[in-house]
């Protein structure tokens, strides 16, 4: 990657194209799909709307390489973020809302170590900068006054985060926030003044926050922050003890096709964190890390769904 004094970024998105979107209810895209044959997308009739923002998925180094933020002109990255996080996170929310999920210039894994920290602020200061304005683009494009969640993971739970602070909390759109979904990175109970930690599975106008580790992982020194906010998906509240497998409604693995597996792994808040078992499928031998990060949404996949709907039913007083 180019050195931190060196900073050049490609070009900026236009959402008037359709093409620097990952997904949107009246294209054919890879949030309109479900796992197994049991579950519909239902875009077509949703009251209210998803805006999700993608993890990072710009990984990979090549020689020629010279941008921390990844080129929406990057088809090969692109098919990368269809058909992995779209699939199996975005799509989630296609049972309660229909789904807009903008390309970004995403910062590249490597500002969240070491060997990035010297650019970290401005990569993602890029990479927000394009997530706003797909959301501006949105709301005065698309919107219509319709309910909205907010929904994103790693990479973008930051930006949902600045986005949350930007355009809802004192705004009058913090009336239309049905609820967010601000996974996979810390979010301290009192991030914002007026959107509250989700403690009931039906609450709105509200956010819920988890990390998911095997019960055996062990957190460094000093990062398990009693401020930060976790609520339990298997029970959407906020209460410690063990929620059993018997509450997880259906886990979406490698194979999205096969469908969702209920019963797969329970869940207990501790300290900053959700824990959970190992969970056990068929290729499991080869699943032996202790950070369960990329599953945060798979492994409570069915849950998240239903939740999202019965806050947009709470939401609309059905």
């Amino acid at each position: 990657m180019p050195r931190a004094g060196e900073f050049t970024v490609p070009p900026p998105p236009d959402y008037r194209l359709t093409q620097h979107w990952a997904a949107l209810p009246f294209t054919d895209d890879f949030a309109d799909r479900t796992p197994g044959d049991s579950l519909r997308d239902a875009q077509s009739t949703a009251r209210a709307d998803v805006f999700f923002v993608h993890p990072t998925i710009y990984t990979a180094t090549r020689r020629d390489n010279r941008y921390w933020n990844a080129s929406l002109s990057d088809q090969d990255l692109n098919r990368k973020v269809d058909g992995s996080t779209i699939l199996n996170q975005a799509s989630v929310f296609n049972g309660a809302a229909k789904v807009y999920a903008p390309r970004y210039r995403q910062a590249h894994l490597g500002v969240f170590y070491r060997e990035g920290s010297g650019v970290k602020q401005q990569a993602l200061d890029t990479a927000y900068a394009d997530v706003l304005a797909a959301f501006d683009h949105y709301l005065r494009y698309y919107n219509q006054g319709r309910p909205i969640i907010i929904a994103g993971h790693s990479q973008g739970t930051l930006h949902a985060i600045r986005l949350l602070a930007d355009r809802f909390v004192g705004r009058p759109l913090r009336d239309q926030l049905v609820a967010a979904y601000l996974v996979g990175m810390p979010v301290r109970r009192a991030e914002f003044p007026d959107i509250p930690v989700c403690t009931s599975p039906e609450q709105t106008g509200c956010f819920v926050s988890w990390r998911t580790y095997r019960e055996d992982f062990e957190p460094p020194p000093g990062t398990d922050d009693p401020e930060v906010a976790v609520v339990n998906p298997l029970t959407w509240t906020t209460a410690a003890g063990l929620a059993p497998a018997s509450l997880n409604e259906g886990s979406v693995l490698y194979n999205y096709n096969a469908g969702p597996i209920p019963n797969l792994v329970g869940a207990e808040i501790r300290g900053a964190a959700l824990f959970t078992n190992r969970p056990r499928f068929f290729g499991d031998v080869l699943f032996t890390t202790r950070n369960y990060h990329v599953a945060d949404y798979n492994l409570f996949w069915l849950n998240v769904r239903n939740n999202a709907r019965t806050r947009v039913q709470g939401f609309l007083g059905e």
